[in-house]
C-alpha cells in the first residue's frame, strides 16, 4: 500500500462497494423508549453520597457522606457546593456549585440487563456523569435531560452545563448523542432521540462541545479549550462559583470553563475511582474532514505510534506499537461496541449517523470473523453485516460480495499492553445503501 499516495489523494483509493442493501425498516422520528414504572413501585435507591463539599442538600435537607439517594429526590448545591454520588453499579453523578438535579429512574434489572432504565435531569448548573457497569447493556434506555436537550450515551464520561435556555456538553471518555427537544424528541422518552438533527460527540474530538439553545434546537458544534483540570488555579472547597450564563444575544462563547474537570472530581483521593481504563491497543479516528465533520486524528503522528491496518477516504485504524500482536490462545472472543464515527453521504453532503446493537465475534481457531450493527439516521434503520477472514498478523477483512455481505470491512485486533485478559479491535467500513447514498465510518470494540 502506497501510504503517501493515498494521503495525497484519499478519494482515489476507496474500499470496494458491496451490493445495495434494501432498507429493512423505518422507525418513526419519535420512536423512543418510554419510562415505564408502576405507580405502586417504591422508589429505588440510585446510590449513596460519598463526598460533600460546601453547601449541598437532598430534598431541602443538609446531607453528609453515606446518605442514600432515592429516585426522584431533588439534589441542590450552593455557591460553594460539590456533591458526589456513587451509583449502585459503581458509576458517579457529580454536581458542581449552584446546580439542581434529580434522578427520576435508576432501575438495574440483573436478570434482564437490557431492560434496565436510567434517567437523569439537570435543571441548572454543571454536572458530570460517569456511566456505571449496568449502563452499557441498556444504552437504549439511558437518558440525561436538561431544560432544552436530551443526551444519550455510548458508554461515557461527560460533563453538562445548562441554564433554562442553553445547554453545552463536553466528553472526556466515550461519546454522547445530543438532540434538542422538538418533533421526534420528547423529554418523556428514554435513550437517544432519533430526530434527524441529532449530533454525536466523541472524546476523540478534543476541545469540542455541542451546544443546544431554546431558539435553535439543532446541536451546534463549537470549539473551545481542551477538557482538562485547571492546574494553574485549582479550585478550593470554599471556591465561589463562576458566572456560567452566556451573554444574551452575544456571539457564542466557545470557552469550556464551566465544563473543565474540577480537581475535586479526582475521586481517587477518596479511593472511589472506577477501575482504571484499559490502555489502547487500537488507534482510530477521522483523518480527513468532510462537510462540518472535523478531523480528530493526525495520520502522520498516528503512523509513528502504530501499524496502519485500514485506511479509507476519511477514517483510519492502527495497532499501537506498544501492543505487539500475539495470536490469543482462546478459540473465540465476543466484543462490545465502545466507540464509532459514522456518516451517510448523498449528493456531495455528509451527515452523521448512529450505530446501535453492535456485534463483533472473532473466531481465532477458525481464523474468521462476523460483525453487524444497526445504522440509524433520522427515522431510518438499516442492518449492516459482514463476515470474512482473519490472518496470522491479526488483520481481518472481507471481499465485497462474499457470503452476502452488506458492507466492506477492514480492521485489526490487538491486546493492550499489561491487560492480559482484554482484547480490542477496530475497523473501517463502507456500504452502498442505495443508488444515491453511501455509508462509511470507523468502529472501536473491546472485550471489556
Amino acid at each position: 500500500m502506497d501510504i503517501q499516495a493515498i494521503i495525497a489523494a484519499p478519494t482515489a483509493h476507496p474500499l470496494r462497494w458491496p451490493r445495495p442493501l434494501a432498507v429493512l425498516g423505518l422507525a418513526a422520528l419519535c420512536a423512543q423508549s418510554v419510562l415505564a414504572q408502576p405507580a405502586s413501585q417504591a422508589p429505588a435507591e440510585i446510590g449513596k453520597i460519598v463526598q460533600v463539599v460546601g453547601e449541598a442538600s437532598l430534598e431541602g435537607q443538609p446531607v453528609q457522606a453515606g446518605t442514600p439517594v432515592l429516585e426522584g429526590q431533588r439534589l441542590r448545591t450552593g455557591a460553594n457546593g460539590y456533591l458526589y454520588i456513587q451509583t449502585a453499579d459503581q458509576g458517579f453523578f457529580i454536581l458542581r456549585p449552584n446546580s439542581a438535579a434529580r434522578v427520576p429512574a435508576y432501575r438495574i434489572d440483573a436478570a434482564h440487563p437490557a431492560q434496565s432504565q436510567f434517567k437523569f435531569e439537570l435543571e441548572q448548573g454543571v454536572a458530570r456523569s460517569i456511566s456505571g457497569r449496568a449502563v452499557p447493556a441498556a444504552r437504549q434506555n439511558y437518558r440525561f435531560n436538561t431544560p432544552v436537550a436530551a443526551i444519550g450515551v455510548l458508554g461515557t464520561d461527560f460533563t453538562v452545563f445548562t441554564t433554562p435556555s442553553l445547554t453545552r456538553v463536553a466528553v472526556s471518555s466515550g461519546g454522547v448523542i445530543v438532540s434538542g427537544f422538538g418533533e421526534g424528541c420528547q423529554a418523556e422518552g428514554l435513550g437517544p432521540c432519533q430526530n434527524p438533527s441529532r449530533q454525536q460527540l466523541l472524546a476523540q474530538q478534543a476541545g469540542y462541545m455541542l451546544q443546544v439553545s431554546r431558539d435553535s434546537v439543532a446541536p451546534q458544534l463549537l470549539r473551545g479549550a481542551p477538557l482538562a483540570p485547571d492546574t494553574l488555579n485549582p479550585p478550593r472547597p470554599d471556591e465561589p462559583s463562576k458566572t456560567l450564563a452566556p451573554t444574551t444575544g452575544a456571539a457564542p462563547d466557545t470557552s469550556l470553563a464551566p465544563l473543565k474537570m474540577s480537581n475535586l472530581d479526582d475521586v481517587q483521593r477518596s479511593g472511589l475511582a472506577p477501575a482504571p481504563a484499559v490502555p489502547p491497543a487500537i488507534l482510530w479516528g477521522r483523518w480527513q474532514p468532510i462537510a462540518d465533520q472535523p478531523v480528530n486524528m493526525d495520520l502522520a503522528t498516528a503512523m509513528q505510534q502504530g501499524k496502519l491496518g485500514a485506511l479509507s477516504s476519511h477514517f483510519a485504524v492502527l495497532r499501537s506499537h506498544d501492543a505487539p500482536w500475539v495470536m490469543p490462545q482462546q478459540a473465540a472472543a465476543s466484543f462490545q461496541l465502545k466507540g464509532y464515527q459514522a456518516q451517510v453521504q448523498a449528493g456531495g453532503r455528509a451527515t452523521p449517523a448512529a450505530l446501535e446493537n453492535g456485534q463483533l465475534t472473532i473466531q481465532f481457531a477458525q481464523r474468521s470473523f462476523t460483525t453487524s450493527f444497526d445504522l440509524v439516521q433520522g427515522g431510518e434503520r438499516q442492518v449492516l453485516h459482514a463476515q470474512g477472514a482473519l490472518d496470522a498478523q491479526g488483520s481481518f477483512s472481507n471481499p465485497s460480495q462474499f457470503m452476502g455481505n452488506s458492507m466492506v470491512v477492514q480492521g485489526l485486533v490487538g491486546q493492550p499492553a499489561g491487560a492480559a485478559s482484554a482484547l480490542q479491535a477496530g475497523y473501517v467500513f463502507q456500504s452502498r445503501l442505495d443508488a444515491l447514498r453511501n455509508a462509511s465510518g470507523v468502529t472501536f470494540w473491546s472485550t471489556r
